[in-house]
């Protein structure tokens, strides 16, 4: 429809132009000038085109080399806090012998030769005759500068290794037996009668000895061992050679 309209417009100016040139009025000079038309409705999309041809193929991706650039180095972080110690390692070798060492000044006297000693005498004080292959207890000290004859146990316990001298005195009412044991066994016995109303037995024997071991007396049946006031019963033992 606005073709034709256009197309009209054309007519009407072509036609004045001529009764122009003919010295003739134009045609409808007096009437007054047409509104415009209404628009027309748009037109339809016109059909697609023809497919066109592939193009070329372009470079593989992995053909294409990439520089990559490294950044500058960053701040340094803060020192975080400490963490638990993990479990100790396996002890290394054994390190090379160091340089020895320059000679100390000279210290103060020591007690060597007290650490060295041993030695005790112990008295029984006991009324009534020992009970038989028990160890007999000397309960009253004389001498045990160590503590290595036992009281109460009655047992003499070697703290020195070395070869060691035993030696009994003891009063006696009626027959006795006396033994010498060293870690229950037997090293030596003797035995006296009653002659008289009473009388004293006495024996001694050397041992050699090892750290640990004890000793100690025993009677038999033959227990006649006494140890009142005024008829003393004691046993000694001291050491003669140390290992």
């Amino acid at each position: 429809m606005r073709s034709a309209v256009v197309v009209l417009s054309l007519g009407i100016v072509l036609l004045a132009s001529v009764s122009s040139l003919r010295g003739e009025p134009p045609p409808c000079a007096s009437s007054p000038q047409g509104l415009p038309g209404i628009p027309g409705t748009p037109g339809r999309d016109g059909r697609d085109g023809r497919k066109g041809t592939k193009g070329e193929s372009g470079l593989p991706a992995n053909s294409l080399k990439v520089t990559e650039f490294k950044g500058e180095k960053g701040v340094q972080g803060f020192v975080g806090p400490k963490g638990k110690s993990g479990p100790p390692g396996p002890p290394g070798p054994p390190g090379i012998t160091g340089v020895r060492g320059e000679k100390g000044e000279n210290g103060m006297p020591g007690d060597h030769k007290r650490d060295h000693q041993s030695a005790f005498t112990v008295a029984r004080k006991t009324v009534g005759f020992p009970n038989k292959n028990e160890p007999i207890v000397f309960d009253a000290t004389i001498t045990n500068n160590h503590g290595d004859y036992n009281t109460n146990t009655g047992k003499f316990t070697c703290r020195i290794q070395g070869l060691y001298y035993f030696i009994y005195h003891v009063s006696l009412s009626s027959n006795l037996c006396v033994s010498l044991f060293t870690d229950e066994e037997r090293k030596a016995s003797f035995c006296d009668h009653k002659t008289n109303e009473y009388q004293v037995s006495s024996g001694g024997i050397l041992v050699q000895l090892n750290k640990g071991q004890e000793v100690w007396l025993a009677v038999n049946d033959y227990n006649g061992m006494i140890g009142t006031a005024g008829h003393d019963s004691v046993f000694s033992g001291f050491l003669v050679i140390p290992d």
